[in-house]
């Protein structure tokens, strides 16, 4: 395989993304609203609301959750306000950084292939000197890199919210903690490319980025279920459960790779195969 020519693919989807601002720049607007503005507005309100309700009930909350998060909920500060921000920023956030990644890489994932055909441009692709699994591993990179810079981005956003609005009320920085690098850097990854296996081969064989938009939509939403139970469980108690389903998820990853591989043809990027 030419690595040169994949990433030249790869670049190519990444310009076509910039030029795009009326499908890039709502994906941002989702993205700041998950990791930035709903955090914020809920850390805010919860650290200035006393001992009114609000904070009464998520503490009644906390008495529920294992023993593991409950210990370090009490260690982290001495008043009620500060443990419920705690609580809420390392514990009850984590699922966004599943959910952020798959709906824009999916997004993006589903419109790279059979958008080729709408567009025209298929033809120039089928009859370039790139091999098949070349052309597929680039468009797989310009699938990813958006969803996963724009999650890291916003995730370092968040850290350094989280820092400013909850350190100083349990003892200094703190975050992100051992349990959120473990999913920044080992469960999300996997199950972005795992959506992804299944996104680009439907966009392989439909004849319509609405259609690809919609069959995507049915198949990543199981994933994205599943990712979002285990990115909770990863920081509730059940570390070891996370790296066991992160390697799982991995192997599965691998093989939907592989398998995807076979989808992207050159008769179907010139719209030709009987199949697609």
């Amino acid at each position: 395989m030419n690595w040169r020519r994949m990433l030249v693919i790869t670049r190519t989807d990444l310009r076509q993304l910039r030029q795009s601002p009326d499908f890039w720049v709502p994906m941002a607007i989702l993205a700041a609203l998950f990791f930035i503005v709903i955090p914020t507005i809920l850390l805010f309100a919860i650290g200035h609301a006393g001992r009114i309700g609000l904070v009464q009930q998520i503490g009644r909350t906390l008495n529920v959750l294992p023993q593991r998060v409950k210990e370090a909920v009490d260690r982290a500060g001495q008043s009620p306000e500060g443990r419920a921000q705690y609580a809420m920023a390392v514990y009850l956030f984590a699922p966004l950084a599943v959910v952020v990644p798959l709906t824009i890489s999916t997004a993006i994932g589903a419109n790279t292939i059979v958008g080729e055909r709408e567009k025209g441009t298929g033809e120039f692709l089928a009859h370039s000197p790139a091999a098949e699994r070349e052309i597929y591993i680039g468009k797989l990179i310009g699938s990813i890199l958006p969803g996963y810079v724009a999650t890291l981005i916003g995730f370092g956003i968040y850290a350094l919210v989280v820092n400013v609005m909850v350190g100083p009320k349990v003892g200094g920085w703190f975050f992100p903690t051992g349990d959120w690098w473990l999913l920044m850097l080992w469960v999300v990854p996997p199950f972005i490319m795992l959506a992804l296996s299944a996104v680009l081969r439907i966009s392989a064989r439909v004849r319509s980025a609405t259609a690809a938009q919609q069959a995507s939509g049915l198949v990543t939403l199981p994933l994205i279920l599943v990712a979002y139970g285990q990115s909770s469980g990863a920081l509730l108690g059940r570390q070891f459960a996370g790296w066991v389903v992160g390697g799982i998820a991995w192997g599965l990853a691998a093989l939907g790779l592989i398998r995807g591989a076979r989808a992207v043809t050159r008769e179907r990027l010139l719209g030709v195969d009987k199949q697609a």
